[in-house]
């Protein structure tokens, strides 16, 4: 059930990120790396910055282990523990035709919306109208060209709804994934792309390369898209059976709670976020920068999202449906193989990324309004930050420990410290980068890379010395295999590249540079797949397993 819940989420991350990169070579070629591109990033950066924490798992750090209790029917809203009379999950995902109307967790549910969009509304309404001079916080390095400032601030108004949009379709997704029902939310980012796809078509169509009118209509189509999938996720949810009214916002002693574990657990579960933000700001003091940090952003965000994000909504759930009841032992062992899972998909991707950055910028970016300097400054960027890429992805592994156990303050901690290294390092950095001559931007690319790993270290560290996390026996036999297969593989990799360069040149047709792109990247996968199979830790057992168990 676990391989098969992870292949779905992380499969439906796949065509969403797929489609992201289309999306994003129609930004390439239509924005490039200007001024317009530059006002358009800061712009979608803050609303995404939210959808990110909350439709990425980090409020359902908070929610998924409350909801979940109150489906188990461990808890009543009194706080006093079940007299057995609320109905278990199995019967509430298995017969949603019965509805349970009192339910404490429709209850819950309930509640919890109807604060969530009050807040939301207050805090989307004057933000909106302080725009002006939020943006002097969001993007200060753009206040020295006026006109680009200007764009930022009105395509952050249009575009900031989506906020409002993302944050209840999270607390949706919490509600499905809690049952068990995983497609729907993680399908709803592929809707984001469509209609951006839809919009970028357009305005190519119509001749609005570069300019501010392209901005406007992918500001509008942003908040388009929040409405789309908020739609769908209500949706899916009736289907369940389970229909969520509309409350007048009430502060209840459950919302208390969720409040008191919200908090810290969207900082500490969207710190990767909140620390490219701050990047951003500082980047905005580097004209295109802003641009290179986002292109590169996306690629590494490839493998991110489809392990990373794909662990991190099946973990938490299973965690907290293991410890509920009280089996440690599996609880541990769902860990371990989501750890190895992790390891064995995203330590490869991180060598070949590293090494071969420059060719995949320049495929997949490099025409229109995107030129070669762009390719270098990206694939720069794409570098530091792919030394980070399993650190990134081993925090949504280690994380759900702490929250499936309601602690979102010791991860809340750590990611205090994350924060401060990622400052501290982004800033000293890029100043030390630009006084040396060499490319600013990479040095916050760097440090983002860097606080990754001491986060990592300190949620290991405090979990091992709780006793929650073990390594077991398979774990340590097969992590120094999947080390080996790795790093023969950007061998391989290092030795194939200059043969494959010749066809990887602008010189050459589209078709021809992407079938280099892919002969590198099939060929790749290859190596590290077949060594890791004869290695012993790839097994068709676990493949059997994904493909037997009931769909998720």
């Amino acid at each position: 059930m676990l391989y098969r819940a992870f292949a779905t989420v992380g499969g439906l991350t796949l065509i969403s990120r797929l489609l992201g990169f289309v999306r994003d070579i129609l930004i390439a070629a239509t924005l490039g790396s200007g001024a317009v591109a530059d006002a358009f990033f800061v712009a979608f950066r803050f609303p995404n910055l939210f959808r990110r924490l909350f439709g990425e798992g980090a409020f359902n750090a908070a929610f998924v282990p409350l909801f979940a209790k109150r489906l188990a029917g461990h808890h009543r809203s009194d706080g006093n523990q079940s007299t057995g009379q609320e109905p278990p999950l199995a019967e509430f995902a298995e017969a949603p035709a019965k509805g349970f109307a009192g339910a404490p967790a429709k209850r819950f549910a309930e509640e919890s919306m109807a604060v969530l969009g009050a807040a939301l509304i207050v805090l989307s309404t004057n933000a909106i109208l302080t725009m002006p001079w939020l943006m002097y916080a969001l993007a200060p390095g753009f206040s020295a060209d006026p006109a680009k400032y200007k764009l930022a601030v009105e395509l952050s108004q249009i575009a900031f709804p989506y906020l409002f949009c993302m944050s209840i379709v999270a607390l949706l997704s919490g509600v499905l994934n809690a049952l068990q029902r995983y497609w729907a939310a993680a399908a709803a980012p592929i809707l984001l792309n469509v209609v951006l796809i839809s919009a970028l078509t357009t305005s190519l169509w119509n001749g609005y390369g570069e300019t501010a009118d392209a901005g406007y209509i992918l500001a509008m189509a942003v908040t388009a898209a929040g409405i789309v999938q908020l739609v769908m996720l209500w949706i899916a949810v009736r289907q369940t059976g389970l229909k969520l009214a509309i409350r007048w916002p009430r502060y209840t002693p459950d919302v208390k709670r969720l409040v008191e574990l919200g908090i810290p657990g969207v900082i500490s579960g969207g710190i990767t976020q909140i620390n490219i933000v701050i990047g951003t700001i500082i980047a905005s003091m580097q004209a295109g920068a802003v641009s290179f940090l986002y292109y590169a952003d996306r690629l590494y965000q490839l493998p991110l999202g489809i392990v990373g994000i794909a662990i991190g909504v099946v973990l938490l759930p299973e965690l907290s449906r293991q410890l509920t009841s009280g089996d440690r032992v599996k609880a541990l062992d769902t860990q371990n193989r989501s750890m190895e899972f992790a390891l064995l998909l995203t330590l490869p991707a991180a060598v070949a990324l590293g090494l071969a950055a420059t060719p995949i910028i320049s495929v997949l970016f490099e025409r229109g309004a995107f030129e070669a300097s762009d390719t270098a400054a990206t694939a720069q960027a794409l570098a530091a930050f792919s030394i980070g890429l399993p650190a990134f992805v081993l925090i949504k592994v280690l994380q759900p420990a702490f929250f499936a156990r309601e602690d979102t303050k010791t991860p809340m901690r750590f990611a205090g410290v994350n924060l401060v290294v990622n400052v501290i390092g982004s800033l000293g950095l890029f100043i030390a980068f630009q006084h040396l001559g060499w490319m600013p931007h990479v040095g916050i690319a760097l440090a983002t890379s860097i606080a990754a790993w001491v986060n990592t270290v300190l949620l290991w560290g405090a979990l091992v010395r709780n006793g929650d996390f073990l390594l077991d026996a398979r774990l340590a036999r097969n992590l120094p295999f999947i080390i080996l297969a790795s790093l023969a593989m950007g061998a391989a990799l290092v030795f194939a590249l200059p043969y494959l360069a010749h066809y990887l040149e602008q010189s050459q047709s589209l078709l021809i540079r992407i079938a280099a792109l892919g002969v590198m990247v099939v060929g790749g996968a290859g190596i590290f797949f077949l060594l890791t199979a004869l290695l012993g830790v790839l097994r068709p057992s676990m493949l059997r397993r994904a493909a037997r168990a009931p769909p998720a």
